[in-house]
């Protein structure tokens, strides 16, 4: 398998708690973030979201669409939310967040590709798939900004 790690840093003017609490609704995704295709929740979590599994459908620039589950296994409410991924990425992704001069939102994503044709293509093809997560968050940053009416200070 593949292994890949991405670290995203967006920078919004905006509160901490207007930031989490549009990141732990995970099903409404689709509606701000362009590329969630779509989010079905599969089981419910505690009041803070600790258990909840959700399915995931991501569509980017590239002719394909990633699909994998993702269990929610740590929450500290306006500080962390992280998840381990299973499908067609396995490995775990967290969000963190920094209150400051707004909010800074940092996404820690390692995984590795199950699918045999990425797989398969992975030594060629990586740069190809980097450049495409790189996209995807780009346009989550911008999104989120849009959903709660700020201004993205600065992606990366």
């Amino acid at each position: 398998m593949a292994s890949y790690v991405f670290l995203t840093t967006w920078h919004l003017d905006a509160p901490i708690e207007s930031v989490y609490d549009v990141l732990k609704e995970s099903a409404d995704y689709p509606r701000w973030w362009q590329g969630v295709a779509s989010v079905e929740l599969l089981a419910e979590g505690d009041e803070d979201g600790l258990g909840q599994i959700d399915r995931y459908a991501w569509r980017s620039v590239l002719p394909y669409t990633l699909r994998f589950d993702a269990r929610v296994t740590r929450v500290e409410p306006l500080r962390l939310i992280e998840a381990r991924v299973t499908g067609e990425l396995e490995g775990v992704g967290t969000w963190r967040l920094f209150a400051g001069e707004g909010t800074a939102v940092v996404f820690d994503w390692r995984v590795r590709t199950t699918r045999t044709w990425m797989n398969a293509l992975g030594p060629i093809a990586r740069p190809v798939f980097v450049w495409n997560h790189d996209r995807v968050m780009a346009g989550g940053g911008v999104g989120l900004a849009r959903e709660l009416g700020v201004r993205l200070l600065a992606a990366s």
